[in-house]
């Protein structure tokens, strides 16, 4: 598979595994802004630093079926196929790989044509158009009440995506989808179900564009509906490990002011899909920060009281653990305009991958992102910004 043009070199050789039980990867969804996480995880590989557990929404669960369900050595082939088969160009279109462009309205204007072949012909071996759609009457089925056939998808998992090696448990693997019928947010993950192609798939079925998903007699949309990161689902486990936490967002809570009616429809779509990760991250702090306080406070109780109802409570909540939640998140160049996450394009998809291996060398070369917390709360997060220039912001 060609390789990504142009970011700085990651770091050579293997390194000690980092001082954490539980390196964890959290993908969320953004449609073809998703070859940012190939180029992320390409970077994470070439450190050594290969995830316990995986989870993901919508295109980051097929990302993140294609790391659970291969050998280390294989995954960053395995990403490169699935992202250079479905960025085939249809009817024939140029891909102008490497030609430049005079300005930035010129390549706006070509990656909204390239947007439009996406919309009439789909993305090859990923979705289809309909023909004719199902815009007037009722569909036969849920499956068919959609612009798009997405059964191309079965086909490209099956082939890329070795689902007893998923099933095996060397790596927890978990998507995100939203039940259709109840309204209520569900995660299928390999610790509690067999998982196939069809649970993958149900993460992605964003509606009206891809039909929902029928996963054991239920049918389920996209996981971004209700929540596009996976971010409370790892942190918020049941069981708690130290853990070193990779949160690789695709759109951008923060932004410009818009200027005008196309920078309003960019932004309101990045203020919907970006979940708020850093809200997140911040709420997860404060809860962390009272579970070792109410550790410290039990530890100095007399024994009578620490017997009561309520201390046993409060006990089952404390919690000593350590987290690092590395986020990065994807900035799109202003070209990109609001068809960036179905722009299918072998050149994009090359600008995304080479973004996310860029940004995640750079963030590896700060040795505190792999280093336990010293703060009192026991977490420490790391914020590499690209917004006109890299700038990052630690706290």
């Amino acid at each position: 598979m060609s390789s990504p043009p142009g970011p700085a070199r990651a770091p050579n050789g293997p390194r000690p595994r980092p001082p954490f039980e539980k390196i964890a990867l959290m993908l969320q969804g953004g449609g073809a802004l998703g070859a940012y996480q190939g180029g992320v995880y390409q970077a994470l590989a070439e450190a050594d630093l290969h995830p316990d557990w995986v989870a993901g929404i919508s295109i980051g669960a097929i990302n993140a079926a294609l790391i659970a369900g291969n050998p280390p050595e294989r995954r960053v082939e395995k990403l490169r196929a699935f992202w250079e088969t479905v960025t085939q160009p249809p009817f024939g279109m140029p891909s102008f790989k490497g030609v430049d462009f005079p300005n930035d309205m010129t390549r706006m204007m070509v990656n909204q044509w390239r947007a439009m072949g996406t919309l009439m012909g789909g993305a090859p071996s990923f979705f289809t158009p309909r023909v004719p759609p199902p815009i007037f009457g009722k569909a036969d089925t849920p499956a068919a009440l959609s612009y798009y056939d997405v059964a191309p998808l079965k086909g490209l998992l099956e082939r890329l995506v070795d689902f007893d090696r998923l099933n095996s448990g060397a790596m927890r693997f978990s998507v995100g989808a939203t039940n259709v019928r109840t309204g209520n947010f569900t995660y299928f993950d390999n610790r509690a179900q067999k998982i196939g192609p069809a649970h993958v798939m149900a993460s992605g079925s964003l509606p009206p564009g891809f039909p929902a998903t029928e996963v054991d007699g239920e049918f389920y949309w996209d996981g971004g509906v209700v929540s596009n990161t996976p971010l409370q689902w790892v942190l918020d486990a049941p069981q708690r490990y130290d853990t070193l936490a990779f949160q690789i967002d695709l759109w951008s809570a923060r932004g410009e002011l818009p200027r005008d009616m196309v920078e309003a429809d960019v932004r309101l779509k990045d203020i919907r899909y970006s979940s708020r990760t850093r809200a997140g991250t911040d709420q997860f702090r404060k809860a962390q920060t009272l579970r070792r306080a109410v550790g410290k406070l039990l530890a100095e109780m007399p024994e009578a009281l620490r017997q009561t109802p309520e201390a046993e409570l409060l006990g089952r909540e404390a919690c000593d653990k350590v987290y690092n939640i590395i986020q990065m998140i994807y900035h799109a160049r202003s070209y990109e305009g609001a068809s960036k996450d179905f722009e299918f394009s072998r050149r994009t998809m090359e600008e995304h991958w080479a973004s996310g291996y860029d940004d995640m060398v750079r963030t590896l070369a700060h040795p505190e992102v792999l280093q336990r917390p010293q703060s009192a709360d026991g977490v420490f997060t790391f914020d590499l910004a690209r917004q006109g220039h890299p700038q990052e912001i630690k706290k």
